[in-house]
């Protein structure tokens, strides 16, 4: 165990996954890492951004594991130099924008809600 690293991953559920796939591949230039297909056409997916990565999968309520109605009480933090282009990309798919891009004491950031319902902040540090 010399090389483990521990991590922290988001698992954003949704209401279609694979619209959620396309929408996050498009506006953040993510690669689907790995997909499992579940039943009804449903799926649970590995994303990365950057090489961030996270998880991603349709809604199941017998296990509880419902999306977002209105918003998140999660905020899911991007970090990266590319945020002005992701930003203005997700907008341009259908995130809503919540803060424009600007630029505070030490950082570059903007706030949106996916169309699935998930909160992002966007930037880095200046």
């Amino acid at each position: 165990m010399t090389n483990f690293k521990t991590t922290i991953k988001p698992f954003l559920t949704v209401n279609d996954g694979i619209k959620a796939v396309e929408f996050y591949v498009s506006a953040f230039g993510a690669i689907e890492v790995k997909r499992f297909e579940l039943q009804n056409k449903k799926i649970s997916s590995v994303i990365e951004i950057e090489n961030a990565g996270f998880y991603l999968s349709d809604e199941e309520p017998c296990n509880e594991n419902l999306s977002p109605n209105l918003n998140s009480p999660v905020r899911i933090i991007l970090e990266t130099k590319n945020a002005d282009e992701i930003f203005e990309n997700a907008l341009k798919f259908g995130a809503t924008e919540i803060c424009p891009m600007t630029t505070e004491e030490d950082w570059r950031i903007g706030k949106l809600k996916d169309p699935f319902g998930h909160i992002w902040e966007i930037g880095y540090p200046l």
